[in-house]
């Protein structure tokens, strides 16, 4: 293997101190109401976890800030509530890099490996890994939304394949979805590795830190159940 990419959410960064904390802040700073946090992380995790032909678009977006705060305020689908928060998504404070991710980074650029990201996401991710320092890591960063379409889809990891000029053979990827990113790296002939931070690792397939990509290359990673 000669590459390796990686997804962004839950594998380099998350968004900081919770997506509910930010919509709490927003909503304040712009007037729109006093909200818990913790009401909001429930809310947009309903929201995510009904979410259907989702493409990260910035309408897409716009109709799951709507559905998170449906209820809750009626200027849930205001057009300022959301252009602020959009807004406030593609500043550093919104986000948290991992402690091993700027060090492994570095690491495996000396050491020869080619990077690449490959994630769900939408034009804003070329701003969030510049604003928080990891994009210069990387050859290129390729959001879905600049794709033929969200991860499964082996065309998105086939276009990351064709930018490398590498064979999928010789590109790992690192993800912490089952379905979007081991499933749909391997699909496209590519070597997966799933990274489950917090939890036991379960070596060779499962990773909880990326330091562990220093010591071991990932092997093909066989799915055994859905995400």
């Amino acid at each position: 293997m000669q590459a390796i990419t990686f997804d962004a959410g839950g594998t380099l960064l998350e968004p900081w101190p919770s997506v509910g904390h930010v919509y709490a802040q927003v909503g304040g700073e712009q007037r729109f109401g006093i909200w818990d946090p913790e009401d909001l992380n429930r809310r947009f995790a309903a929201a995510w976890q009904d979410r259907s032909a989702f493409d990260y678009s910035r309408p897409a977006w716009a109709r799951l800030v709507a559905r998170t705060l449906d209820n809750l305020t009626p200027h849930a689908a205001d057009p300022r509530l959301f252009d602020a928060l959009w807004n406030r998504f593609t500043e550093a404070r919104a986000w948290r890099v991992y402690d091993d991710v700027p060090s492994t980074l570095a690491a495996l650029r000396q050491a020869g490996w080619r990077l690449a990201v490959v994630s769900n996401w939408d034009e804003r991710l070329h701003e969030v890994l510049q604003v928080t320092g990891l994009a210069h890591h990387f050859e290129f960063i390729l959001p879905s939304v600049e794709g033929p379409g969200p991860k499964p889809d082996v065309r998105l990891f086939q276009t990351a394949a064709q930018r490398l000029r590498l064979p999928p053979h010789a590109i790992l990827h690192v993800g912490d979805s089952e379905r979007e990113d081991v499933q749909g790296a391997q699909a496209a002939g590519f070597h997966a590795r799933l990274i489950r931070r917090g939890a036991p690792p379960n070596p060779p397939t499962q990773i909880n830190s990326l330091i562990t990509l220093l010591q071991n290359p990932a092997p093909t990673y066989h799915v055994t159940k859905p995400d």
